[in-house]
């Protein structure tokens, strides 16, 4: 039993320093866009967590505490994160973007490629089993050929992970139909992370970590279910 506990300590320690040397690395790149013009929001969570969420960019509240979705979206997250008996510190929640854009506007494409390698290391430092893209800038680093409105809440097969996007908390607090489709979506992932939900096969591998700009993307037919 002790050595498994080593075994399991040291596992988690390994995770640990990967992760900080990855944030140490996203803080010293000069080359990646708002470097110096908002702070670095790298993410927080449990490092073995099976679910990962993921959104498209820090707002105010994030930039100004240095952390993911703290502000009206994040509380809505929390909220539904306990609706469904867990916890947020039971997952992990990061950002493709690790910096707030000016005025909260839209992520530029270009500023969204420099970041994607890092969120790619992230991810596989991290192994989640399921991951949650909220919004459809996260949902497009997955899943190019998606349609949010129509895709959100569908369980998806993608390079070894199932991935469910879902839309963005801020969407769901624009109004009442959005809201219902958030919640009703939410309540899903205990099941899928039981293994009891369907699943759709989705033709894409996940983008290597080693390429620091994305591929260029052809068109594929639309997932079937599997």
């Amino acid at each position: 039993m002790a050595r498994k506990l080593a075994e399991f300590s040291e596992r988690n320690m390994d995770k640990s320093e990967k992760l900080r040397s990855l944030e140490e690395e996203m803080a010293s790149d000069g080359s990646l866009p708002l470097r110096g013009m908002a702070n670095l929001v790298f993410g927080e969570g449990n490092i073995n967590c099976e679910v990962m969420f993921i959104g498209e960019a820090p707002g105010f509240h994030e930039d100004r505490l240095k952390r993911p979705f703290v502000g009206r979206g994040g509380q809505l997250l929390d909220e539904c994160i306990q609706g469904i008996g867990w916890k947020r510190g039971d997952v992990y929640i990061t950002n493709i973007m690790k910096r707030r854009p000016p005025e909260n506007r839209d992520p530029l494409p270009e500023e969204i490629g420099k970041y994607k390698p890092y969120l790619t290391r992230q991810i596989e430092i991290i192994n989640p089993r399921v991951i949650v893209p909220l919004g459809r800038f996260a949902m497009d680093y997955f899943l190019p050929e998606a349609k949010i409105t129509r895709d959100q809440g569908r369980v998806f097969k993608l390079d070894g992970r199932l991935v469910v996007p879902m839309l963005h908390p801020a969407a769901a607090l624009r109004g009442t139909e959005m809201m219902n489709l958030f919640r009703e979506s939410f309540k899903k992932l205990p099941n899928i992370v039981s293994g009891e939900s369907a699943i759709e096969m989705a033709e894409r591998a996940l983008p290597s970590a080693s390429k620091k700009e994305p591929p260029k993307r052809k068109r594929t037919p639309q997932p079937k279910l599997f």
